[in-house]
C-alpha cells in the first residue's frame, strides 16, 4: 500500500484540547506508521460528490495502526468545522499519508534539538517529543511554545509531564495567575535567552502561523543560526 492511497480510519476517541480545537485518535487498518513531524491529507466528500482536502499534522509517530491528529477550528473552513464540531467516536475519516520528508526528526539524530511552536503549530513538534521520550534519546531537546492564553495550550498536561525536555511557555494575551512576566510576543531577546544557542549547532524546527514562523526564523538567523538548520512549517493566518 502506497502513501498515495486513501485510507479509511475509524474514530476511537476525541479530546477537547482548547475551546476551539480537538485531538482525534483513529484506528487505521493498513497504516504502517510515520516519522515525527509528518502530516496527512484529510478528505471530506459531500453527498453531491464535492470533496475538500486539507493537510493536518500528526501528533502520533512510530509504528502501529493508530493515528492522532489535532485540529484547530477555522470558522469559515470547509473541513475543520466538521472535524472539531461534528466528528464522533465510530465515525470514519478518509486520509492519505504519511507525507513530508523535510520537516522530520528521528531518534538517531544526536544534535541538540530546539522546537519552537506558535499555537496549533505544536502538534508536529509533540510527535517529535513523543519520539524523543519513547526512544530514550540522549539528544538535548527544548520547546519554546507561544500561545494566546493558558486555555489555548494543546496537550497541556502531557507537556507539563514531559520531564526529559525543557519547556518554556510564552503567553501573548493572557498569563496565568502569579506569572512573572507580562503578555507579549516572542522576540529576539527571548529567543536568545530561552533557546539552544547557535554555537551548539542545534537542529531547529519552527511551526505556526506564517507571520510567527517568518519572524522567528529571521531572528534565529540574526542570532547566528545556520539557515539550513532552521526547518520551518507554516499555515495561513498571522
Amino acid at each position: 500500500m502506497s502513501f498515495r492511497d486513501w485510507l479509511v480510519g475509524t474514530v476511537v476517541s476525541t479530546t477537547q484540547q482548547t475551546p476551539n480545537a480537538k485531538s482525534i485518535v483513529l484506528d487505521v487498518p493498513g497504516w504502517t506508521g510515520s516519522t515525527a513531524g509528518q502530516h496527512v491529507d484529510v478528505r471530506l466528500t459531500a453527498p453531491d460528490g464535492y470533496s475538500a482536502v486539507r493537510a493536518y499534522s500528526l501528533a502520533s509517530t512510530g509504528t502501529g495502526q493508530q493515528v492522532e491528529l489535532a485540529v484547530d477550528l477555522i470558522d469559515d473552513g470547509e473541513v475543520s468545522p466538521y472535524l472539531v464540531g461534528e466528528l464522533r467516536t465510530g465515525d470514519q475519516l478518509e486520509f492519505r499519508g504519511p507525507l513530508g520528508r523535510w520537516f522530520v526528526w528521528k531518534p538517531a539524530q544526536t544534535a541538540p534539538v530546539q522546537l519552537i511552536a506558535g499555537g496549533s503549530g505544536v502538534v508536529p513538534l509533540l510527535a517529535m517529543i513523543r519520539a524523543h521520550t519513547t526512544s530514550s534519546s540522549s539528544a538535548p531537546m527544548r520547546l519554546l511554545y507561544s500561545v494566546r492564553s493558558p486555555a489555548d495550550r494543546f496537550f497541556a498536561d502531557e507537556l507539563a509531564a514531559a520531564h526529559d525536555i525543557d519547556v518554556t511557555l510564552i503567553y501573548t494575551r493572557e498569563v496565568p495567575a502569579g506569572w512573572d512576566a507580562s503578555p507579549g510576543r516572542v522576540t529576539k531577546d527571548i529567543l536568545a535567552a530561552a533557546t539552544v544557542p547557535a554555537s551548539e549547532h542545534p537542529a531547529v524546527f519552527v511551526c505556526g502561523p506564517t507571520g510567527f514562523v517568518e519572524a522567528v526564523a529571521s531572528a534565529l538567523v540574526d542570532l547566528g543560526h545556520d539557515p539550513m538548520a532552521v526547518k520551518t512549517e507554516r499555515f495561513g493566518g498571522s
